[in-house]
């Protein structure tokens, strides 16, 4: 089968170091398995967005040599086909609306319980929630080996529509994934407990999940998690050259001495010839000076 790779951005800002590490992990696997790699625009949470950073992100890719196979998806285009599918499911009973607040589902304990699974409400003012018959409590990860997941919230029937109309994360990222024939998702390990969710989507819809690979989280000084959130600068798309030495440092594949300070063609050049996952960090969050 042939390889297909992502990096899947959402773009609430610009690309900072901890982005650059998915970038670049996600990039040098796919390379190294000679296969494709595409970049996807995850817009699907409009209030989270800043105006231009889309553009701003492909812009960074460019400039760090980070060429993306194909075009570009943007998944504000996909709507029809999450409707479709969410519609399938409704019908069939797969899915059902729910009028839950967060706050009745905080102080009934924080894990929703079914509350609407059977009451056949109506779509006014209720997000839309998929059964979860069968929770997905493991996975395999290529670097990590098995990782368990929280049986409590595996067992939660989760929302795929909210409420305001927006599409969840674990509906679009698989629905996306299979339309585009990823075969492994590279990221962050800050995405491994939504795994089983999105796992238990592909059984639910009959197809063969993706594999994983979790890359070490980037932590500043403070030990917080390098986000747009968290206001971590942006990576500088006139100098490169250092911070992709240093991402590729932090997966655990230093350059050697003689090529610091060259061009980011060669220092990829070199990360592909020389990538294996087993060298990356045991943890799944790294402290980084950059």
């Amino acid at each position: 089968m042939h390889y297909v790779g992502r990096f899947a951005p959402s773009p609430s800002g610009p690309l900072h170091f901890g982005s650059l590490v998915a970038a670049v992990g996600s990039y040098l696997q796919a390379q190294a398995n000679h296969g494709s790699w595409l970049v996807r625009i995850e817009d699907i949470d409009p209030p989270r967005e800043v105006a231009g950073s889309a553009d701003a992100i492909l812009r960074t890719l460019d400039a760090y040599s980070l060429h993306w196979d194909g075009g570009i998806l943007y998944q504000h285009t996909r709507h029809d086909a999450y409707q479709a599918q969410i519609e399938d499911w409704l019908k069939s009973g797969e899915a059902y609306y729910c009028q839950c607040t967060r706050r009745q589902i905080k102080d009934a304990g924080g894990l929703y319980a079914g509350t609407c699974r059977e009451r056949q409400l109506s779509s006014n003012g209720a997000s839309v929630r998929v059964k979860i018959d069968n929770p997905v409590v493991e996975f395999t990860d290529i670097k990590h080996g098995l990782i368990k997941l929280d049986l409590s919230m595996a067992s939660e029937d989760f929302i795929i529509k909210r409420r305001d109309g927006l599409f969840a994360y674990n509906l679009a990222v698989v629905l996306d994934d299979i339309y585009q024939n990823v075969t492994q998702v590279v990221r962050g390990a800050d995405l491994i407990e939504p795994t089983g969710r999105q796992v238990s989507l592909y059984q639910k819809l009959g197809k063969t999940p993706v594999s994983y690979l979790h890359l070490p989280l980037a932590l500043n000084a403070d030990g917080n998690k390098l986000s747009k959130q968290n206001h971590a600068p942006a990576i500088d798309n006139n100098n490169p050259g250092p911070a992709m030495e240093a991402a590729m440092a932090f997966l655990g594949h230093a350059i050697p001495q003689e090529l610091h300070g060259a061009p980011v063609e060669t220092l990829l050049a070199w990360g592909v010839e020389n990538w294996q996952s087993s060298k990356l960090p045991s943890e799944t969050e790294v402290i980084t000076a950059f």
